[in-house]
């Protein structure tokens, strides 16, 4: 097989513009290749591994609507721009109660209630006022720090809800049985689970964890 230097000019201009593994295809030989071509392959990123996460509170009972969450180094902590989620307002109750998203995300606060709505909230990581309103604002709020957020309505007393943000693609709420699954890159990583039962102002309990393996359950000492 003629090496590059031998191609006629115009032959090695178009192997010159050609992706690496193919460019050394027209000098290696093919067994060469073919071993480079499964090193590039293997060198690419982790491949994902399912994990379960049980959530239990006081006497073991599963928690439900516990944000799990699994920092992963080198991956983004806020989410791509145009990112959405949305908190609606149904039977004068906020809906979901709890409501996890990755920093960066933009909440929609929808009206599908037959009365007006004004939500608030106080909390540090970001204030902020919807006044008297029915329908769907125009502008959704962005939540680009984590934490937590606790809403309220200024009409409805008994409203409340929280919005958990997490630094991390990779989260998901406990159901009735206190359980969440994930799917994470393979390695060591960190865990973190809140609860409303906890506060709005504690932090995550944090635990170190390592993937693949078996199923995590975590423990909660509520106020």
């Amino acid at each position: 097989m003629p090496s590059l230097a031998a191609l006629p000019t115009r032959a090695r201009a178009a192997a010159a513009a050609l992706p690496l593994p193919t460019k050394l295809a027209t000098t290696l030989p093919t067994t060469l290749v073919i071993a480079l071509a499964i090193t590039l392959t293997a060198a690419g990123p982790a491949a994902a591994v399912p994990v379960s996460v049980r959530v239990l509170g006081p006497q073991d009972a599963p928690l439900a609507d516990a944000v799990v969450a699994i920092e992963v180094a080198g991956e983004p902590r806020t989410a791509p721009p145009g990112t959405h989620a949305e908190m609606g307002q149904r039977q004068r109750r906020f809906m979901p109660s709890v409501l996890a998203v990755q920093a960066g995300t933009a909440v929609a606060f929808p009206n599908f209630d037959t009365v007006r709505h004004h939500v608030y909230s106080f909390s540090p990581i970001k204030p902020f006022e919807i006044k008297l309103y029915a329908g769907t604002p125009a502008a959704p709020v962005v939540f680009d720090k984590p934490g937590t957020a606790v809403l309220g309505c200024n009409i409805h007393d008994t409203m409340a809800a929280f919005i958990h943000v997490v630094a991390t693609p990779h989260f998901a709420k406990t159901d009735a049985t206190g359980q969440a699954s994930l799917d994470v890159p393979a390695g060591s990583h960190r865990l973190l689970v809140w609860h409303p039962g906890l506060g709005a102002d504690a932090a995550p309990q944090a635990q170190a964890v390592r993937l693949p393996g078996p199923p995590v359950t975590v423990k909660l000492a509520l106020p």
